[in-house]
């Protein structure tokens, strides 16, 4: 069943949000559009929420304004990390009007936090098997930190983990379609450890249409001129490019089955839930989080190659979306992932004295 939130004493959280998107996105942007989700389900919930984050962000909580525009699309902006230092700045001069401080921005806060003693904690969005962080985690033991899937903390096991939370979207956002559906769907972005090339594969060897709704870095468009471009001039795949967050309910709703045909440690993958909230079932392969958020038969399979999710795509085709459904309101609803988030919260408060910043 789903947690309902406890009846606990509000305490004043600042969210600290990264700069690269609006928080929540006008398009792509998985790690804005969580902290979205949780800040507007800790505000309905009663607690005094501050968000730092970019000026042209909406919100319920109180925003602390810091870039004026999501920096990926700001085309005057060269330097990302001077905004970001700037937020690092403000949050610290406002430190002690909160209780606690919730880091969504991966590491450049540790130094800051560990100085001036502050009650916080730090939810690592990203992927964690770089062997860069090693050092870095093993100087900061004492960091607070929340992953969003138990694969995603698996390379640093000696951090200093205090839970995980699995992330969650607000009951009502995505619609409930009664399907069946009329294609296959792949959501997300263009890069070679999303595997799309995989996806038009099992369409086109499935026999049914794919609809490809990707954004595409800068950083990505000779892979897609190399590897992808050419696969789309084939019959039956359709690529609609980047959408925004008022297209995914039709989008995802529409379709028999979302490809998750991954090739990377994913540290959670937001797209599985926004499926299964529309009724979708998921075809997957096991890769990081994917065998903690997918139950196979109820909101879709794991498969270990192309030929099984063919065949997975033909199991879709009669699949009981009604229980995908359910399974979403049970287990990755926001409202849960904000109570899961206040127990971590006064687990914080209650383990740690703050020292005013000097």
């Amino acid at each position: 069943m789903d947690t309902a939130p406890a009846r606990v004493r509000p305490l004043r959280i600042a969210l600290v949000a990264p700069l690269f998107e609006s928080v929540p996105p006008r398009l792509y942007g998985g790690t804005e559009r969580v902290v979205s989700w949780l800040t507007e389900e800790l505000v309905r919930q009663g607690h005094d929420v501050t968000l730092f984050a970019t000026a042209d962000s909406r919100t319920t909580a109180r925003l602390h304004a810091v870039a004026p525009t999501g920096l990926r699309l700001d085309r005057e902006c060269r330097d990302p990390a001077a905004w970001h230092v700037t937020m690092l700045h403000d949050v610290a001069k406002r430190a002690q009007q909160f209780d606690l401080i919730h880091f969504h921005i991966d590491h450049a806060h540790f130094p800051m936090v560990r100085s001036a003693r502050l009650r916080a904690l730090t939810t690592l969005h990203g992927r964690l098997d770089l062997p860069e962080l090693q050092p870095l985690f093993a100087r900061y033991p004492d960091m607070a930190l929340v992953s969003i899937s138990n694969a995603q903390r698996r390379p640093l096991p000696g951090a200093g983990w205090i839970g995980t939370v699995h992330h969650g979207l607000p009951r009502e956002l995505l619609r409930f379609h009664a399907g069946p559906g009329r294609y296959l769907a792949f959501l997300g972005r263009i890069s070679p450890e999303k595997r799309v090339d995989r996806a038009i594969r099992i369409a086109r060897r499935a026999g049914i249409a794919l609809r490809i709704a990707a954004k595409i870095e800068s950083s990505d468009r000779a892979y897609f001129e190399a590897e992808i471009k050419p696969l789309l001039d084939g019959p039956g795949v359709e690529f609609i490019g980047e959408i925004g967050e008022h297209e995914k309910p039709d989008f995802l709703g529409n379709a028999i089955a979302l490809l998750f045909p991954i090739d990377w440690p994913e540290p959670f993958g937001v797209v599985m839930i926004e499926a299964m909230a529309c009724g979708t079932p998921v075809i997957a392969f096991p890769c990081g989080s994917v065998p903690e958020v997918i139950v196979p038969d109820v909101n879709g399979w794991v498969v270990e190659d192309e030929h099984a999710a063919v065949a997975a795509v033909a199991e879709a085709a009669v699949f009981d979306r009604a229980a995908c459904r359910r399974h979403f309101e049970a287990r990755f609803t926001a409202e849960r992932m904000a109570a899961d988030y206040v127990a971590l919260y006064h687990k914080v408060t209650a383990a740690t004295a703050p020292r005013r910043a000097a």
